[in-house]
């Protein structure tokens, strides 16, 4: 029974939570980072990704739906709630802080990103793309990457400030309508559009002919090209680091977001079929849906070059694939598809960022969903023109992400782990798994939960730490993120950002422990 502060409100379909679950893990990472970490690698890439997925992914994806549906039936909906619920430990609920840092940091940089997607969609759609000459530089100037610090918020009607500002407004709009009428209503709509416009892409993939001067470029051969293994490339440990790190993205585990959504659902609803219904979704989005459209014409038009030219998610989506458009028949209309393709993916994925800070300030300082929504408006408002403002040379944003995302995801989903297996404990927890459960869930899950995945998120933190700061490196190779934060001062000030948003939550997380330990004391002297 609820004993809680936690919101009242429960999803209205069982359909309604997957698709949910699924937008907020169907994203740019799945359009734009798998495809380019599968041209960059060709086909060794799948083979630690499938395992990734499988010792990694779904057991973390099962912990978070059973953790959460198990905080929400003690009262709670947000990770800090949770972990207090779980144990009586002063340290719980201040480790769950990192679960309000990464999804709010993600959103001020990831919201930009949309606002890009939504800019291209409208610039194919009025024909404004046609007279560009060179993508790179064009893409580059767009942003902000090339130009004086500011220069977006100088130039609103050259630059994607005013999609910038249509994007938040959507966000924001949806989320003050909450869960159900917000989020949910959204998602139950925006994901079979998605779902139909990455079928006519796929579609028209699969119908386009090899051009004329590389007849053996077919779309077989594109597809041979992602799924051809060169084994020697699984010795390079980077590739094991990328697949799991792509795994964690694209799954939305260690963002809170997951244990936050399921904590509103009902004692006795499914989430074992659920939690596989919805990485599966996610995983048939990207290697089907993404993998098999993206890669194949990349390699029709560029050929062997597409590993070096789509070698990162920027220059897929904004450099590279505008070329291929220039080249496809209707690709004015196929480029226009994909873009508002994008803007979608990204939107589901930014509704969910919000939902576990908002989850927090409700329960944890007993302020109504306006108020919530308006506080984290606020804070999200400021990073995001921070982030903008400093869009030269992109230092705040990937400072931000190499920090709140590369860093702390992997972070969290080991807290998570921890906390559900040796302090919950796994047998009660997969009690809870099982609960109401459709599918039989086998048994060995149990050592996954407790021994393998929490094994196999130290050495992907460890790799992580030696790759950045201790590993040997070319002198002409790029400066880490640990150098370049001891170097740039932009660099610097986004930590600074970081450690502020960081503290905030920690300050209101006292407030909320002492509110709900008085309450706790206060039921404890009324009880017979």
């Amino acid at each position: 029974m609820a004993n809680g502060p936690g919101s009242s409100e429960n999803w209205g379909t069982r359909a309604g939570v997957i698709l949910a679950v699924t937008g907020s893990a169907v994203g740019l990472g799945n359009f734009l980072r798998f495809p380019g970490l599968a041209a960059e690698w060709g086909g060794a890439f799948m083979i630690p990704y499938v395992l990734a997925f499988l010792l990694l992914g779904l057991p973390v994806v099962w912990v978070e739906w059973s953790a959460g549906r198990w905080g929400g039936r003690q009262g709670y909906n947000s990770i800090i709630g949770i972990f207090f619920a779980m144990s009586k430990s002063r340290l719980a609920p201040y480790l769950g802080t990192i679960g309000m840092l990464i999804p709010v940091m993600i959103y001020m940089f990831y919201v930009y990103v949309a606002s890009w997607c939504l800019g291209y969609a409208w610039m194919y759609a009025t024909g404004q793309m046609r007279g560009v000459d060179n993508y790179a530089t064009f893409a580059l100037d767009y942003i902000g990457y090339t130009q004086d610090n500011g220069w977006v918020f100088m130039n609103p009607f050259e630059s994607p400030l005013i999609f910038l500002v249509i994007t938040f407004v959507l966000n924001f709009i949806l989320i003050y309508r909450g869960v159900t009428r917000g989020i949910e209503l959204f998602c139950k709509y925006a994901m079979p559009v998605l779902a139909v416009i990455a079928l006519i892409m796929l579609g028209r993939v699969l119908t386009l002919s090899p051009p004329e001067d590389a007849p053996e470029r077919t779309v077989l051969a594109g597809l041979g090209y992602m799924w051809n293994p060169d084994f020697a490339a699984l010795a390079n440990p980077m590739i094991w680091l990328q697949a799991a790190g792509q795994v964690f993205f694209s799954l939305s585990i260690g963002f809170a977001i997951i244990i936050t959504y399921a904590s509103y659902m009902r004692k006795d609803d499914d989430v074992a079929l659920s939690g596989l219904t919805a990485a599966s979704g996610n995983g048939f989005t990207e290697v089907v849906l993404a993998g098999l459209t993206i890669i194949p014409v990349g390699f029709m038009f560029m050929g062997d070059a597409i590993s070096e030219r789509l070698g990162s998610s920027f220059q897929l989506g904004f450099m590279a694939l505008p070329n291929v458009f220039d080249q496809m028949p209707g690709g004015q209309f196929f480029g226009f598809l994909f873009f508002f393709l994008l803007f979608l993916a990204a939107v589901t994925s930014t509704l969910s960022m919000l939902q576990p800070p908002i989850a927090f300030l409700e329960e944890g300082l007993g302020v109504g969903r306006k108020a919530a929504v308006t506080l984290l408006g606020f804070v999200t408002v400021i990073g995001c023109g921070f982030v903008v403002y400093f869009m030269s040379g992109a230092v705040a944003m990937d400072t931000i992400e190499f920090w709140a995302v590369d860093m702390a995801i992997p972070l969290l989903a080991l807290v998570i782990l921890l906390m559900y297996g040796w302090v919950l404990g796994v047998d009660k927890g997969f009690d809870e798994l099982r609960r109401g459960a459709e599918i039989p869930v086998p048994g060995f899950v149990m050592v996954l939960i407790k021994y393998v995945s929490p094994t196999f998120l130290v050495a992907i933190f460890a790799g992580l730490v030696y790759t950045s700061l201790l590993a040997d490196r070319p002198a002409d190779a790029d400066p880490t993120p640990f150098e370049v934060l001891v170097d740039n001062p932009v660099a610097q000030l986004s930590f600074g950002l970081i450690l502020a948003v960081l503290v905030l939550f920690v300050l209101l997380t006292g407030q909320a422990v002492a509110r709900w330990r008085k309450r706790e004391l206060a039921q404890t002297e009324v009880s017979p």
